[in-house]
This record gives C-alpha cells, sequence and structure tokens, in this order.
C-alpha cells in the first residue's frame, strides 16, 4: 500500500480568458464579451513592441484578458471544455500550460448570443501546478523549485483526462 507524497499533487492555478485585435472598434466588442461570461472586469493588454504591417505600435491597445483562480476557475473550465467537445490537441499542451482557442462564443453551453457583441472567440490558457510552486514568487525568502516541482507534458495530458474527461489526439 503506497501513499503518494502530497506535495506531488497538481491543481489548476489558474484560468485565462484572451482575447487580441488590431481593430479599435473590435476591442470593446471582445472587454463587452469577457465581461459577459466571467461577470468580471477585463484588465487591458498593450502592445510590447512595433509591428508595422498589422499598424501596431509600442503602447496601443490590443486586447483584453481575465484571470480566474480557485473554485471559478475549475468551473469556467468545465464549460470551456464542453464547448470544444472534451477534445484537445497533444501539440495543445506544453510543461504545465494547456491552450486551445474557441472559435465561437455562442459555442459554450449556457451561453446565449448577443446583438451587441456579435460573433466573436478568444482564447484560453490554463496553468496548472504542483503545491510549493509559490516559493519560487514570492516576495520574502524566495527560492528555487525543483525540477520535480515543474508539472511535465506527460502529468498534464493525465491530469486533464482524468479530472476533466479529456481526450487527446
Amino acid at each position: 500500500m503506497s501513499k503518494q507524497n502530497p506535495m506531488q499533487e497538481i491543481f489548476v492555478e489558474k484560468v485565462i480568458l484572451h482575447a487580441t485585435t488590431s481593430d479599435q472598434e473590435k476591442l470593446e466588442k471582445y472587454k463587452k464579451l469577457l465581461e459577459y461570461l466571467t461577470g468580471r472586469k477585463p484588465g487591458l493588454t498593450k502592445a510590447k513592441k512595433r509591428i508595422q504591417t498589422f499598424k501596431i505600435r509600442r503602447g496601443l491597445p490590443i486586447g483584453y484578458k481575465v484571470t480566474l483562480r480557485k473554485k471559478a476557475a475549475i468551473d469556467m473550465l468545465k464549460i470551456l471544455l464542453a464547448g470544444i467537445k472534451h477534445k484537445l490537441s497533444k501539440k495543445q499542451v506544453g510543461n504545465g500550460v494547456i491552450n486551445f482557442g474557441i472559435k465561437e462564443y455562442i459555442l459554450l453551453p449556457g451561453v446565449e448570443y448577443r446583438r451587441d457583441i456579435g460573433i466573436l472567440g478568444f482564447d484560453v490558457s490554463v496553468v496548472l501546478a504542483k503545491k510549493g510552486k509559490r516559493v519560487a514568487y514570492r516576495k520574502r525568502c524566495k527560492s528555487k523549485v525543483g525540477k520535480n516541482q515543474l508539472v511535465s507534458k506527460q502529468e498534464a495530458i493525465e491530469f486533464m483526462e482524468k479530472n476533466f474527461g479529456v481526450k487527446f489526439e
């Protein structure tokens, strides 16, 4: 009878909903969309560098994002995974991170079309972590985290299959 180390348990640290565009009119629609889906005020993201072909300059507002944590993150993740029918590609998984896109928000269960928003999509990033990750981020007594405390790609795939019923192709 072997017991698993409680420090090796994986959990959903945060879920980030992010929408970007170079079109300033569409930007307000993205803000309304993220507010409608999460019930929280989205944060503005600005361009970090100049991209001349898209007419983007440094400091120009290009998107909005909302970060969800704890129970709100898990509840939203279940809805988002239902919108993509619980199917992901192994290419969408990295070390401790899972990224996927929602093509149209009306594909999500329980979400209705709103005329003032239109048909829009957005990106989702899921960050997975093990207990003890805070040691690397805290302000006082900051320290490095060992390699066995980082979530590998295979561990992330197993966690999503077991806890959320996701099928990987």
